[in-house]
């Protein structure tokens, strides 16, 4: 069974009630619930993570290292533009990982247009709202049965 690790970065916690013209008005606790759905019925298990703190979010992601971790799907938030120690942390461990953003970052302000992060992801996936992570659990469960082979 794949096992696919979901990483919230900061203020995601807030979802639903953070300007919900950009973000909208589903929960991460909604979201999570969906993917964990939708992961079962694929035969694969989702474990969600979501942390405010940088390092707390580098040790998650080596963690997935050596805890039987298939792929990873991200939403670093604000750390996508700002974080080299999430990027460095995503390149050593080598797994698939996607890059999902509910919003489109890159028609959103000029700083939040560069992801320090994407280059060491398989793919990004930005704009389609929650549906984007649902994309994302996608991509990576096509993309960790790809590297079985």
């Amino acid at each position: 069974m794949k096992k696919i690790l979901l990483i919230n970065g900061p203020n995601l916690q807030l979802l639903g009630v953070r300007e919900p013209e950009i973000y909208g008005h589903t929960t991460l606790k909604e979201i999570v619930a969906g993917l964990r759905c939708a992961a079962e019925n694929a035969g694969a298990v989702l474990e969600d993570f979501q942390s405010n703190h940088e390092g707390a979010i580098v040790d998650r992601i080596a963690a997935a290292l050596t805890d039987g971790t298939d792929g990873i799907m991200i939403n670093p938030a604000a750390y996508t533009h700002t974080s080299v120690a999430i990027r460095d942390a995503l390149a050593a461990v080598k797994l698939p990982a996607v890059e999902v953003h509910l919003s489109n970052i890159t028609s959103r302000e000029d700083f939040r247009s560069r992801s320090l992060t994407a280059p060491v992801c398989r793919g990004v996936i930005a704009g389609f709202g929650v549906q984007g992570y649902h994309l994302a659990l996608t991509a990576l469960l096509v993309l960790t049965a790809a590297d079985e082979n």
